[in-house]
Formats: C-alpha cells, structure tokens, sequence
C-alpha cells in the first residue's frame, strides 16, 4: 500500500539525475538490436518502518473563538491582534440598549403576571372565578418568571470575558460592526500552559496510516533547529474543505518551549508504528515517478528486460523503499534502465 498518495519532489529530482548520469555512462552503448549491458540487485524483501513528511502550524489545545451569545452592535473591543491579556479581563462588549429594554418589558410582564394571579386567587376563593382560570393564572405566571430569568441571563452576556490567561490571534470583528449569534469577534490562544501542537495536513492514505501515539521529530527553523520529540495526539474525523487535506495534531513532548508562537511554520517526520514489507533499492533503479507509481525494469532470464509498476512508499537516504509492486521478482535492473524499453535484450554485466 502506498501510504504517501504522491511522488515525493525530491525523488523526482534525484531520478532526473540519475536518468543524466547513465546517459553519459552510456554514451557509447551499441546502437541497434545489440542487448544493453546492465546491473542487476538482487531482490530480498525486508520489514521496513516507514515515516511521512509533513508541514503545519503550531497551535495550542486551547485556541478558542470567541463570539456574543446574542446578536447586536458591537460597543467596543478591547484588545487588538497580538495583544497579551489575563483571565477574567473584558475583551469585548454589545451596545445594551437593546437587551436592556428586554429585561425591562420582562419585568414589566412579570409584575402584571403577579398581579392577574393575586386577583385570580382571590376571585376563586370567592366563588367568582373557576378552576381553570385560576390555573391560567398561575401557568401565566410561572412563564413570566421564566422569560424574566432568560433576559437577566441575555443581560450577563453582552460582554466577552477572558477565560484564561492568553493573548489575540485574530480579530475579525470591528467596533460598530452588527454582529449576529456566534458570529466570531474573536481569535484566542491560551500562552500554551496545556502544551504545544502542530496542525499538519495530510492525505487519506496517510491519515489511514497513522495512529495515535506515533512518535515523531518536529523542526522549526525560527524556534529551534534541533528535532523536538512528539507524538500524534489526535487525527481529524473529516477532511478540511479548503485543503482538501485531513488536519493531525502532533503534541510536543516539552511544553516549556521558547521561541514558540502560534501560527509558527513547522516541519514533522512521523515515524509508523507498524511496520511494512518493502524492497529497498538504489534512486537510479526507479523511473517515471507519479503521484506514488514509478517504474523499474526487471529480468527473469538475464536477456530480456521486463518493464513493471511499482508502488514507492519513502524516498531515504540513496535509495527508496519500494512497497508493492516487486513480490514476484528476484533482481532489478539498477544501471541501464534509462536505455531500456518493456522487452529489450540485455546482457549482465
């Protein structure tokens, strides 16, 4: 299975290189039906454990968005983009002209409630007034209350407070700006007490792949150029429609990490924890790289050479692992191959 989904860029590259320099080792190959000298590698399949290369963003577990309860026009925001700030401290703030005219005519309703229910009371003890009426009363009553105790609690969230200790991400709303119910005002992120994260994307295959608890090497070229130690904390239920891509969380182990700040670009290598069956063989074997298939050329008899796919799982140091594709054969072709077509004679050098 090829877990990558896509031809890494490198490895296409190193192929270009390696297509150049047998060119030049070849100048000078017979022209004609003369068999083409090549190499062979013996094939012997070994368990590999493969790793993904992925980029992203650090955030923390507590980035939130912040948004009134209730719809209205924003009276003042407190705190700008960057902007450091303390739990409980007033971030933002509705117009509360409005909501308090609400909890005013909830009052005004409650007190009238009151009274009907006094007067229906009365009347039904007198013989005036019915059961029923007495009992409409007091249902009248009772939602008077509650929309009462529904505007004073409207009334407690005309402001945003801060619940932690953090500072502002975005700030995609403006002072005077109508805002509706859970219209975002607000981008926050704690200073990361709970711990860092990196968001990465990645593809179906590889988010089949991975597990929770993979260890991993994350690397950030503004903060710190040594490898920080991670694992995969979380992987997305769903794809993110404007990537196309599925989001994982990768948790550094050290949470005290200076120079780190949300939004920072990083680099991970995730290390499976499984592993798979693959060939390793040298780059200069593996030919017309895409979107994860190549091509290699192999021989069964020593004189013709066979042209198959093969399913690339990771480029590595001087060679790839190759991880379908190869269980029937027992060599491939390593030098010569640019100069081969699906049924050239050869001769082994």
């Amino acid at each position: 299975m090829n877990i990558f989904g896509y031809l890494p860029v490198g490895l296409a590259f190193l192929l270009a290189i390696g297509a150049c320099s047998h060119r030049k080792q070849y100048a000078d190959t017979p022209a004609g039906k003369d068999p083409i000298p090549v190499t062979l590698l013996p094939l012997a399949a070994t368990d590999t454990t493969l790793a993904i290369m992925a980029t992203g963003a650090f955030t923390t577990d507590d980035e939130t968005v912040l948004a009134f309860k209730n719809g209205g026009i924003i009276q003042q925001i407190h705190v700008k983009e960057g902007d450091a700030f303390k739990k409980g401290q007033l971030l933002a703030s509705l117009e509360p002209t409005e909501i308090h005219t609400a909890v005013r005519q909830s009052e005004l309703a409650l007190e009238k409630a009151e009274r009907d229910y006094k007067r229906a009371r009365q009347l039904y003890i007198d013989s005036v007034a019915t059961l029923e009426q007495l009992e409409n009363a007091q249902t009248a009553l009772a939602a008077a209350k509650e929309d009462a105790k529904r505007a004073s609690y409207n009334l407690g969230h005309t402001a945003i407070r801060a619940a932690f200790d953090g500072y502002v991400l975005q700030r995609p709303a403006s002072t005077g700006q109508v805002v509706g119910p859970g219209t975002p005002v607000l981008v926050v992120s704690g200073t990361g007490r709970q711990g860092w994260l990196l968001r990465v994307g990645v593809s179906d295959r590889q988010w089949a792949a991975l597990q929770v608890g993979d260890s991993a090497a994350v690397t950030s070229d503004v903060a710190s150029e040594v490898p920080m130690k991670a694992v995969v904390h979380r992987k997305s239920e769903g794809v993110d429609p404007q990537s196309g891509t599925f989001a994982v969380y990768l948790k550094l182990l050290d949470s005290k990490l200076p120079g780190l700040a949300s939004g920072m670009f990083g680099k991970a290598r995730i290390k499976l924890s499984h592993t798979i069956a693959g060939w390793s063989i040298p780059y200069e074997a593996v030919l017309d790289g895409d979107g994860g298939k190549a091509y290699v050329f192999v021989t069964d008899d020593g004189k013709i050479a066979r042209r198959v796919q093969v399913q690339v799982g990771e480029i590595q140091k001087g060679h790839v692992v190759v991880t379908s594709g190869l269980e029937q054969e027992t060599s491939v072709i390593v030098a010569g191959s640019p100069y081969l077509r699906d049924g050239s004679e050869i001769t082994v050098r």
